[in-house]
């Protein structure tokens, strides 16, 4: 919450001695913080104001009345909807607070929700940007053949098959009883153990598989003899989750990427520009291994961002005016 949201403390009205007590309650007894105690203070008078507009007393409200005091201060304010929830969250402690104090004989929040914050959009690169750090190649001076290799076929595998970077790093040499995941180069297929330890497919493209042959060319330079894992980093053991992002970061900064980019958002680039080619959103959720068809969905808000942009810049109507 912001300073702003703190006018109410600028000019205030005496707490009646309820609130107080309820304030002194959970400085000593649950020590919150002063920051925390300064949003609680701050929500205690919000709703004393309330009340008072409204004439109602505080020790006697009433489910309905109380779901009033919460729209009003909604329209009232430019809270959020992280911040009136945490408006809710302060009354509801205070009824719960009184009930126990036997000062009222029902909580009037409980039950009573904020409105939902909207979910921000995945981000995903454009066709174009992904392409473009997927076939990035350092200039010579600064290359390292077996590291670039092996950079280039995550990149592959992280957009070109969505795996989630938990799924790469899990990635070992061969099948085997302890393997978590791998590649089957014959079928062309990953095979990946993905949330709630749910085993998945996924096919493997030509310039993945292209980028992991070029790769396992390699791999035995780095590998100690007896490491499973596919991807290993200069020590020779496993390459990490935060190893992948930190080489991300930096390969995307020097292929000239116009915004930060982390692996989770090559998955969405997948997910996104799959879906704008076939329109077949029960074949992305296959593909991402979502469980439930309502997490794929998003993408399709992805896909038409992607066609308005086309409308706008194309369509001889488009142009609005301001």
């Amino acid at each position: 919450m912001s300073e702003e949201d703190f006018n109410a403390a600028d000019a205030p009205e005496p707490l009646a001695s309820q609130l107080l007590d309820y304030l002194s309650h959970v400085r000593v007894e649950r020590r919150l913080a002063p920051r925390t105690l300064l949003i609680y203070e701050d929500g205690l008078r919000r709703l004393q104001g309330l009340a008072a507009q409204r004439g109602q007393n505080l020790l006697t409200l009433r489910s309905h009345q109380a779901r009033a005091l919460l729209a009003t201060l909604h329209a009232q304010s430019d809270l959020g909807p992280r911040s009136l929830a945490l408006m809710l969250s302060v009354w509801r402690g205070l009824y719960r607070w009184l009930g126990q104090q036997r000062l009222v004989d029902l909580n009037p929040f409980e039950g009573l929700r904020a409105p939902k914050a909207p979910k921000p959009l995945p981000k995903a690169l454009g066709v174009d940007d992904a392409v473009q750090l997927a076939d990035y190649q350092p200039e010579a001076a600064a290359l390292d053949v077996r590291t670039e290799a092996r950079d280039r076929c995550v990149v592959e595998l992280l957009y070109g098959c969505g795996l989630r970077i938990s799924e790469v790093v899990g990635l070992d040499v061969l099948a085997s009883v302890q393997a978590l995941g791998w590649v089957d180069q014959q079928a062309g297929e990953a095979h990946v153990l993905g949330k709630g330890s749910k085993r998945r497919s996924v096919p493997v493209g030509a310039a993945a598989m292209q980028a992991l042959q070029q790769w396992l060319a390699v791999r035995g330079q780095l590998a100690r003899a007896d490491e499973a894992a596919l991807f290993v980093g200069a020590r020779g053991a496993r390459f990490g989750a935060s190893q992948i992002r930190a080489m991300l970061k930096q390969r995307a900064l020097a292929a000239g990427m116009p915004s930060h980019v982390h692996p989770h958002m090559l998955r969405h680039s997948f997910a996104s520009h799959l879906l704008q080619s076939s329109g077949d959103l029960r074949a992305v959720q296959e593909l991402l291994g979502h469980a439930h068809i309502t997490t794929t969905q998003v993408y399709t808000q992805l896909d038409f961002q992607h066609l308005a942009k086309i409308y706008d810049a194309a369509h001889p109507r488009a142009k609005r005016k301001n």
